[in-house]
């Protein structure tokens, strides 16, 4: 990597596992990606999508060290063969994104992301697939893809050609298989519809998403959650379609359909640049990674934070769920 003599280099990882419900597993896993001085920004665990979020963050070596030991946990305590949850799934450790931060390039996040992969793979003896930049088949950039069929699919067709994994064995054991790669900075955002018909947030999903012809960087699913239907998505570029821009699309499409929006859910972190009344005035250009040196100047108050909660039905927004300011805490 290339970095100067005062620059500690830092990356992200955002490590999705399929346990939502056990307690002690999920306290586990928080304390294994923690086990080599990596620092634990976020924790959110949900029992309808049956699935945990760690958002890390450290040195390389630290975070990857951390990494590998998690999914060493998730790949003793997780058995997908009994796995039951709304959000797709493949393996135990489901995905294992690196993203850059500060000077760290997008490149280098792949590098790392192979190196992982490899590991896990010879070590665990569990499946590997590659995707995003670190991505080593252009079929498997997109993690949809990788992922398509699932579990259940992935023990049917994982010795086809097309399925063959990039590490480890070519077999689907009771953890499945990990998907790691590279990517930018990631929103993962929800908005919940007043209404339980799951075919209402299925349509809109259809219509806002980019492959399907809608908004740009967003991926989308319509699910039931909890008695109450959901737009669940990804915003891969908040530069391309904002938060803001989303909800804004949501409760359009939504009010053809006689509903309205309850409130959003956000998973994880949020870039400040990517909240109302902030980014439009701050934004990083195309290509940057993120840099906790060059954060908007802009101070992030109590009332503009207030403000960007209240636009995006985010009532419980709080400032640790930024990313800079997550970052900047000791």
């Amino acid at each position: 990597m290339n970095h100067s003599s005062n620059d500690i280099p830092i990356i992200e990882a955002v490590p999705n596992f399929s346990e939502g419900r056990r307690d002690d597993v999920i306290d586990r896993l928080a304390a294994a990606v923690q086990a080599y001085g990596a620092r634990l920004l976020h924790r959110t665990s949900d029992s309808y999508h049956n699935r945990t979020v760690l958002t890390v963050a450290g040195p390389p070596e630290q975070v990857l060290r951390g990494l590998f030991y998690a999914v060493e946990v998730a790949v003793a305590c997780i058995d997908l063969r009994r796995h039951r949850g709304v959000h797709p799934r493949l393996g135990a450790a489901d995905v294992v994104p690196l993203v850059p931060v500060g000077s760290t390039l997008l490149a280098d996040c792949a590098l790392l992301a192979r190196r992982l992969g490899r590991r896990i793979g010879d070590e665990l003896d569990v499946p590997v697939y590659l995707y995003g930049e670190a991505a080593a088949r252009a079929e498997r950039r997109n993690l949809a893809d990788v992922r398509r069929g699932e579990y259940e699919a992935l023990v049917r067709e994982i010795h086809l050609p097309q399925r063959l994994p990039d590490f480890g064995p070519a077999r689907a054991g009771p953890a499945g298989a990990v998907v790691v790669g590279a990517r930018p900075v990631l929103i993962a955002f929800n908005v919940f519809l007043r209404t339980a018909d799951v075919a209402v947030a299925r349509t809109i999903a259809r219509q806002i998403r980019e492959r399907d012809g809608g908004l740009p960087a967003v991926r989308a699913l319509g699910l039931l959650v909890d008695g109450q239907a959901q737009v669940s998505m990804n915003l891969v570029d908040y530069r391309a379609t904002s938060p803001q821009a989303a909800v804004n699309a949501i409760r359009r499409h939504a009010a053809r359909h006689a509903v309205e929006l309850d409130r959003s859910e956000l998973i994880g972190l949020i870039p400040q640049g990517a909240l109302p009344g902030i980014g439009e005035q701050n934004g990083v250009s195309d290509g940057e990674s993120l840099s906790t040196r060059t954060l908007p100047t802009r101070t992030l108050s109590p009332r503009t934070l207030s403000a960007a909660a209240d636009a995006l039905l985010l009532p419980e927004l709080a400032p640790d769920r930024v990313l800079e300011v997550a970052l900047r805490q000791p």
